[in-house]
């Protein structure tokens, strides 16, 4: 009987196993961080949230905090848009990058466009009087597991998964379930719906990553998204302590 791992002619046949927690190499240096605003990165599956999470993030630290967002959508600026349309921040505090290709080309390999658009940004908010930009949100496009953003682009990341997708979705790893600076479990109000068990999703999401941080939220019960808020002014009061 033939080993059916044997790798045979047409290339098939033999078993490959990827490390879950291993991404792409980053091609791109982390920036120097004086005198420029703190970048963080919001990435995860097409559907999880983010476009939600960045508006709560918006609505409730945009008073406390001089923040701008960039978006990336491939082909459109519907992410912008609904951030335009819903008045989470003034319009010139939103900028958008249509990548014309996966999401995480424009993260990660050729972050060109995103650095564009922070510049933009940064240089329109430039002020000599203490009142420049504090914080930049990246908004990835929907994409999968693997999507992480480079160093070069953000200074920190968070990933967005929601239970609609399985409460198998974190044992699955992938560098963006597993790497990430923070993990967000959205829509934890429709498990019930769904079949979802939270226990598990979360067990598995904090054994996965160890002691990196995980975060369970529905923006129908929080709509403020408080943790996740309180998360990124603890990176920002680090930020500025350092």
């Amino acid at each position: 009987m033939s080993d059916p791992t044997a790798q045979h002619g047409h290339g098939h046949g033999h078993l490959i196993s990827f490390d879950p927690t291993e991404s792409e190499p980053d091609h791109h240096a982390a920036p120097p961080a004086q005198g420029r605003a703190l970048r963080i990165g919001i990435g995860g599956p097409v559907g999880s949230g983010k476009t939600a999470l960045v508006a709560a993030l918006a609505r409730s630290l945009g008073e406390r905090v001089r923040l701008a967002v960039v978006t990336n959508d491939i082909y459109t600026t519907e992410d912008a848009d609904f951030l335009r349309r819903n008045a989470v921040l003034p319009p010139e505090r939103i900028e958008a990058v249509q990548t014309g290709c996966c999401p995480h080309t424009a993260i990660r390999d050729d972050i060109t466009a995103n650095l564009d658009a922070i510049d933009t940004l940064e240089e329109r908010f430039a002020s000599s009087d203490g009142q420049s930009l504090e914080l930049v949100l990246v908004e990835s496009g929907g994409d999968n597991l693997t999507a992480v953003f480079s160093r070069g682009l953000v200074d920190a990341q968070i990933f967005v998964v929601d239970v609609a997708g399985g409460d198998k979705v974190p044992r699955k790893g992938g560098p963006g379930v597993t790497t990430a600076d923070l993990l967000v479990i959205n829509k934890t109000d429709l498990a019930p719906l769904v079949g979802a068990d939270m226990d598990v999703m979360t067990g598995d999401a904090r054994r996965i990553r160890g002691a990196l941080p995980v975060i369970t939220q529905s923006l129908v019960e929080d709509p403020s998204a408080g943790e996740v808020g309180s998360w990124v002014l603890a990176q920002l009061s680090s930020r500025v302590a350092a």
